[in-house]
């Protein structure tokens, strides 16, 4: 047990290094590339930011456990809305400026759409192309729309030499593919170990790990007072989940969601992402007590899950 635990912390603080590593990378690529900043923010960094849940998705589904994989998708849409934005408005009240509305317009369809292909029972290469199709379209819709994009954080330390820049780049990507094969090997065996579903370590544990890096970064935008730019982060990375990673992971894997992600999970994920646009729509700002009860929903979820 001692060995499987070191193996998923290795294979998470891996994937929170390599992410890190290949975000400056791109952005360095990018500003070398003079691409404008909507893009970098949008395309650039928003895939690369992606990157941990993509690579112990796909590794998940490589190596036969799309339980891990898909668990992982909506486990980390899940953290995203719940324990992202609930950690980070405790820190510091969520302002809510009008921005990420028709985003998070995006976001519960693609959640609902993620729903309807679960209960469908379906999977096949031609749904993981649609899904890929949809991010496509959503990054096209959104680079000729700007004012749907929440505005990305401009502190971002990119290294200016372009060698440098490719080196972390392509540094940062072995790490992430390294560690993702650790983090899956000791997922699944600590779901034989514990007696559980590997959906339920996709959920929690794998989740919980590839969410952290956004986590940070929300709590580290709380205490720098733009605690909005959570928002942002939440919205978009929500979108990109379901499409891309999930688009690559049926794509890899073309089979049914397993079916203990049905009911439960599913429902508190549409919750959350109708309760997330009511917000944006409705609500002037996203309060501690707010807060404490996205936290109090994600510690409960996690109780059940186990339970």
């Amino acid at each position: 047990m001692t060995e499987t635990v070191l193996m998923i912390l290795g294979g998470l603080i891996g994937l929170a290094v390599g992410g890190e590593l290949l975000v400056r990378g791109a952005v360095g690529i990018a500003q070398k590339l003079g691409v404008s900043n909507l893009f970098t923010g949008l395309v650039i960094v928003g895939f690369a930011t992606s990157m941990p849940e993509m690579v112990a998705s796909v590794q998940a589904a490589l190596e036969g456990s799309p339980g891990i994989a898909w668990g992982n998708i909506v486990g980390s849409n899940l953290a995203n809305t719940l324990l992202i934005l609930g950690a980070t408005a405790l820190i510091a009240p969520i302002a809510i400026t009008g921005g990420g509305r028709r985003d998070a317009v995006v976001a519960l369809i693609a959640t609902l759409l993620l729903t309807g292909i679960a209960y469908s029972q379906l999977g096949s290469v031609g749904i993981g192309a649609g899904l890929l199709i949809a991010i496509v379209l959503y990054i096209v819709w959104r680079y000729k729309n700007p004012g749907a994009a929440q505005e990305e954080d401009e502190e971002e330390d990119a290294p200016q030499n372009t060698l440098v820049a490719g080196a972390l780049f392509a540094g940062g990507l072995a790490v992430l593919v390294f560690a993702g094969q650790i983090l899956v090997t000791g997922a699944i065996e600590m779901a034989t170990v514990l007696g559980v579903s590997e959906t339920v370590i996709g959920i929690t544990v794998v989740a919980l790990g590839t969410s952290l890096p956004e986590l940070a970064a929300s709590i580290a935008a709380a205490l720098r007072g733009k605690p909005g730019l959570a928002i942002g982060n939440v919205v978009g990375s929500n979108i990109y989940n379901i499409f891309l990673i999930g688009g690559v992971t049926m794509s890899i894997a073309p089979l049914a969601l397993p079916q203990n992600l049905l009911g439960a999970q599913l429902g508190l994920l549409v919750a959350s992402a109708i309760a997330l646009l009511a917000l944006l729509w409705f609500a002037k700002r996203i309060g501690r007590a707010l807060g404490m009860l996205l936290l109090a929903a994600f510690v409960g979820n996690v109780v059940f899950v186990f339970a």
